[in-house]
Parts: structure tokens; sequence; C-alpha cells
């Protein structure tokens, strides 16, 4: 008897969680922090609706915390089975997982100081010892390579072509007759023809498919995304501004640094200073390099110049004190720091400085999810809440979309279009509502598939 149960990422683009249960082995794929909306914050507190000892392994599409930043507090509850990843995964998930941990515990020791947290004393999700704890448990996989779990359940991972290391997920089960029930995870999927990674690979086949809908609802400008941000650094560095970027530290930071670099090498923009409050971010960058069997074959070469050109002509920030001499500084300049969606960490501290003064821009370049302060600069908030503080929005506020690692619904339909037979049962994941049933109709539409849009703690089984 096997069944597959939704706990994330249902209805919502946080919390990827996945549970499949073979006989009596537990696997979970994906293992992310919800994010964003209060409501879905909350459920991180909540007891996991499968006890974590009772999970066998852990496989992880990819490094992003919302696929898997909640592996430390999953290991802090009880979890002690393996965690199967990428090479490219364990690496990154080596600097974010301990990183997401340093960003709680700060805030809760900055809440504790300042009052305004409704708990006391205010306590982190999980700590620094908690993620160090659960990076023990890794087992690198490489990609098309088969592992088996058990007699009846085996994996293999390939490139999905959205962040280092993020990876599409095939799940065999095989029944008593001896034959295979294939379940397939999209996690993430990337996008065509973008510098760095490798196009998103092929799948032939699935009898469930679960997929990603994050752009369901759209398609992506098809600017250039160069035009865009020259235009941006221009205006405001000309109006003697600064350029505020929240962005991932990893894969879009990496990719800015590209385009920067680039920009300035055709005199596009000037000799501005550029600022990196996010030492991950070059750590990150120097996995990119280390990690060619991620790389786009075309870009190899051009991009690792780069990305290494790129580590020795901006300015990395260290420590806090740095952090806090930049955010005085009203020296005209680009500041890249994290979180890409203003959830927490320096970001905070810079748009708190820099939102009340019209001559600067806060650039989002990434996906914004509802109930994040990123979501509510983006849709025009007038005034946002920052650090118990309501701070007023003064600053031009621009979003651009061209940089999204995510595929939109047509990329999504051209990956669907590798499937050799349609599924028996395609659930859509990873979506805000619209997202999601924009995605079911052009499916349905397209293919003829039958499709389904799961909710919160779902079971359904999986026939073999």
């Amino acid at each position: 008897m096997s069944s597959l149960q939704f706990l994330g990422a249902t209805q919502t683009v946080t919390g990827s969680k996945f549970v499949v249960t073979v006989d009596s082995f537990r696997v979970m794929i994906d293992c992310g922090l919800f994010q964003g909306l209060k409501e879905l914050r909350l459920r991180n507190w909540e007891p996991l609706p499968v006890a974590p000892h009772s999970l066998d392994a852990v496989i992880l599409t990819h490094a992003h915390i919302d696929h898997a930043g909640y592996l430390p507090r999953l290991v802090r509850d009880g979890f002690r089975g393996t965690v199967y990843s990428s090479a490219g995964t364990y690496d990154l998930c080596r600097l974010l997982l301990p990183d997401s941990a340093e960003l709680q515990e700060e805030d809760a020791r900055h809440a504790n100081q300042q009052g305004f947290s409704k708990h006391k004393p205010a306590l982190p999700l999980y700590t620094v010892k908690d993620a160090k704890a659960s990076l023990k448990l890794f087992q690198k996989v490489r990609y098309h390579e088969v592992i088996r779990l058990t007699k009846s359940l085996a994996f293999r991972l390939s490139t999905s072509g959205h962040i280092l290391g993020s990876t599409f997920v095939e799940l065999f089960i095989t029944n008593h007759h001896k034959q295979d029930t294939k379940v397939v995870f999209s996690g993430d999927i990337g996008r065509y023809d973008r510098p760095i990674l490798n196009d998103p690979a092929v799948v032939p086949e699935a009898d469930y498919l679960l997929v990603e809908s994050t752009y369901g609802d759209r398609q992506h400008d098809p600017q250039n995304p160069q035009d865009q941000i020259a235009q941006i650094v221009n205006d405001t560095i000309g109006r003697g501004g600064t350029i505020i970027i929240p962005a991932f530290a990893v894969g879009r930071a990496q990719e800015l640094l590209y385009h920067f670099i680039q920009l300035e090498e055709q005199r596009r923009i000037p000799p501005v200073p550029v600022y990196i409050d996010s030492p991950m971010a070059i750590e990150a960058t120097a996995h990119y390099i280390c990690h060619p069997e991620d790389h786009d074959h075309e870009m190899k070469e051009t991009m690792v110049a780069k990305l290494q050109q790129a580590k020795s002509r901006i300015t990395l920030v260290r420590g806090q004190a740095q952090s806090q001499s930049l955010v005085r500084d009203r020296t005209p300049c680009v500041i890249i720091s994290s979180s890409g969606m203003a959830t927490g960490g320096r970001v905070l501290h810079h748009l708190a400085a820099r939102l009340p003064e019209p001559q600067n821009t806060i650039l989002f370049v990434g996906y914004q999810a509802a109930g994040t302060r990123g979501r509510l600069l983006a849709d025009g908030a007038p005034e946002i809440k920052i650090h118990g503080q309501m701070i007023p929005v003064r600053a031009e506020v621009q979003v651009i979309h061209t940089l999204s690692a995510h595929a939109d619904y047509s990329e999504i339909l051209k990956w669907l279009g590798g499937f050799q037979r349609p599924p028996r049962m395609t659930y859509i994941v990873h979506g805000e509502p619209s997202a999601s049933q924009a995605l079911q109709h052009h499916i349905e539409q397209t293919f003829g598939w039958p499709v389904q849009i799961p909710h919160y703690q779902q079971t359904v089984p999986l026939a073999e």
C-alpha cells in the first residue's frame, strides 16, 4: 500500500513538503520552511502532521529555504534518517541552513532587545547547532544515479535548471508484479537558454506528477534585463540616490553580478560602487564556479570568468559593524543584500534607512510571496513595518521579472511536452491559488490531462 501526503506548497509557494509512504517506509520529498503570511509562518511552529522520527529519509530537490529550510527543525524534533541531495544542493545547504539559523537567532535577540515580540523571551525556530546537526545526515547523489531505498522503492535525480544543484526527483515504487509506479516531483522548474545553468532535463514519463505553478498565470517579460537594470541604475545615481536590491544569495546574486560586470564593461552604467551585504552570496559564487556539472555548456568558460571578475570588483561587507556603517553612508551606490523577499536579515536595516528618502530606489528582482514585506512594497504600500516601527515609503520601488529563475507557464508547458504519455494524475503545487488554477486550465487545454490542486494535509493513494 502506497500513499502521498501534501504537507506544504499547497495553494501557496512556501513550505514544500511531500511524504510518500511505501509499506512501512516513509520518505519526505523536500523539507521547506513556510514563509510570508502569518497563518503560514505559524505552521512552522506547529507539530508536524507526521512524526519526524517516523521518517526514514528526506530527498531534497534543491537548497532554497522554502524547500530545505525546515530540515534543522525536523532533526531537532527527532528525525535521524538520511538526507539525499545533489552535490550542489549539499554545498549550498552548508551555507543556507546555518545562515537561516543565524538570522533567526539574530532576529530573536533583536526582538528581545527592542521588546516588540509578543513572546517573552522570543526564541528562534532552530539554532545553528540544529543546522549543523542536520548537515551530518546528508548523502550526495550523482545525477541519473539510481538509489535504492528499499526492495520496493528507489529514486534518481536529474537537473531542473533552477539554481545550482536543483533537480527533478523521479521516485520508483515496485509492486508485487515487479512493475514500477513512477512519481515525479518537479521541485522548481528552471528556464531555458539562461546564463550559468543547464536547461531543465527531459523527464519522459510519470504515473503521478507534482508540478510547481509559481508563474502558472503569466509569461515573463521578454525585455532584456540589462536594459532595465541600466535604466534604473542611471536614473537613481543621476539623482544622487542608492539602489537597494533585496536578492536571494543563491542564484539571483550571481546573475546580478554577471549583469553588473557586463554593463560596466559596455559603459552602459557608471563605475558605481557595488556592495554585497551578504557574505554567503560570495561563498555561493565560489560553489557555482566549482560545480561544472551544472554549467550551461555554451556559457561555461565565459560565466566562470565573469563570476571570478565579479569577486574582485565588488565590496564584500563583513560583519555587523561594516554593515551598519554602510547603512549610515549616503554615497550613491548599489547594495545587494538578502533576504530576497525582505523577510529578515541585513537588508531590513538598509530598507529602514533608505525607504524614507525619495532619491533612492528599491529594486525587487524575484518573486515576492503573499504576506512578505517585499510583496507589500511591490504592491505599493505607503508604509512598512520593520523591527516594530512603521517606516514611510518615499523611495521609488521597482520590480523586474526578467531575472526570475522560475519557468513561466509557457516554459512549464514546454517541459511537460517532453512527457511521452499522460500521467494518471497531475497535482499542481507551489503556487498561489490564481496561479495554480491558471496552470490547471493551461494543462487541461493543451494536453487534456487529468489535473488536481491538492489541499494542505491531503493524502491520496498511489495505485500500483
